[in-house]
């Protein structure tokens, strides 16, 4: 059962409702800890006296604001409650607005808000289904950890919902912040139909359990596989930027493998025949027919065709592989440190493999 992390009272009004206050979300991310490289001692940090090099206990560090250098106004825990008498345990809404007025960058953290008894569950289901039928949120303010929120309340089913809002002047205006922003409306004529046609290709409803964490997947799977003294294949490389001359023909493409590769998945890059195979299409019998692709090709083109081992030596095969195809083949070719190549490093190394073995075989 969960905790509040807070416990207070909602006022609207002259209408109050005792409440606690629950996380809504919970923290996947893997933690590590801090060792000593070549040992297994662990690292800690602790709170110093920068002056005297000794360790300070917690209950008697307090807080300093700087006035000037090396002089400081020091504020004890107790002096910041005694400022905000009452409203340190109290949601007190003032308005009620649109939920669709308030941006998203407004947004910070979730918080589910359930009532402390089943005595205040009647005046608590009225405040969340008067939001629900009005298709409103509370806007209301109430301090923790010593800071105040500015917060928003909506109705969910069955539930309030508590969601922590920046202040105005915590939200930076992009036009001022951020350079090379679009002068004035780039996207329009064909090229504009066509991101339309890919954003109706791709549209879909809101599934959240259809996304998952591939990050933290693989992190799982990196200390899994070096736990058992295996090697994990490196992530793909981030595609290149699109060129604009280009944009027509990367839409189209776009377009059709969303229509006919499903939503979520890439389709694959068609590869290129290898020398082998071409050489296998177009052979020509004694009777001067080309011999059939489902067919054997002839001694000559068997010959030239390479070993599991051996193919894709090419530099320009090479490149039409991603690059999990790329350290999948240095697997094959025991290639030395190939976890820590670049893609461009795994290809000169295989290209490298197969001349080697050309000589060999010379």
């Amino acid at each position: 059962m969960a905790r509040a992390i807070w416990t207070g009272v909602i006022t609207f009004g002259l209408v109050s409702v005792p409440v606690g206050l629950f996380t809504a979300t919970e923290d996947h991310t893997v933690h590590f800890h801090q060792l000593q490289r070549g040992t297994s001692d662990r690292i800690h940090n602790r709170r110093v006296n920068e002056r005297t090099g000794d360790e300070v206990a917690s209950e008697d560090i307090v807080k300093g604001f700087e006035t000037g250098e090396g002089e400081y106004v020091v504020v004890e825990p107790d002096e910041l409650d005694e400022i905000a008498p009452g409203r340190s345990q109290t949601i007190d809404i003032t308005d009620f607005v649109d939920l669709e007025e308030i941006e998203p960058v407004y947004f910070d953290r979730t918080y589910y808000l359930a009532p402390r008894g089943k005595e205040y569950t009647k005046v608590y289901e009225l405040l969340r289904a008067a939001l629900a039928e009005a298709g409103k949120v509370g806007i209301a303010t109430f301090v923790m950890h010593g800071k105040q929120c500015l917060t928003a309340l909506r109705a969910e089913d069955k539930v309030l919902v508590l969601e922590t809002l920046h202040w105005a002047d915590e939200v930076r205006d992009p036009r001022q912040e951020l350079r090379e922003l679009p002068s004035g409306r780039a996207g329009k004529g064909k090229e504009l139909d066509m991101a339309l046609q890919l954003v109706g290709a791709l549209s879909g409803r809101w599934e959240p359990s259809r996304y998952h964490d591939t990050y933290q997947e693989k992190v799982r799977e990196l200390v899994r596989a070096k736990a058992e003294g295996q090697e994990i294949a490196p992530a793909e490389e981030a595609p290149a930027a699109t060129n604009v001359v280009d944009l027509m023909t990367v839409l189209q493409g776009s377009i059709d493998q969303a229509r006919g590769g499903g939503e979520t998945e890439r389709a694959p890059q068609p590869k290129k025949p290898s020398p082998a195979r071409k050489t296998a299409r177009t052979t020509t019998g004694k009777r001067g027919k080309k011999t059939a692709a489902g067919k054997a090709p002839p001694k000559s083109a068997r010959a030239s065709t390479t070993t599991r081992g051996q193919r894709g030596t090419g530099k320009s095969e090479l490149r039409e592989l991603s690059k999990t195809e790329l350290y999948e083949r240095a697997t094959e070719n025991d290639i030395a440190d190939r976890s820590k190549m670049s893609r461009e490093e795994l290809i000169n190394a295989l290209t490298h493999a197969g001349q080697r073995r050309k000589q060999n075989a010379a």
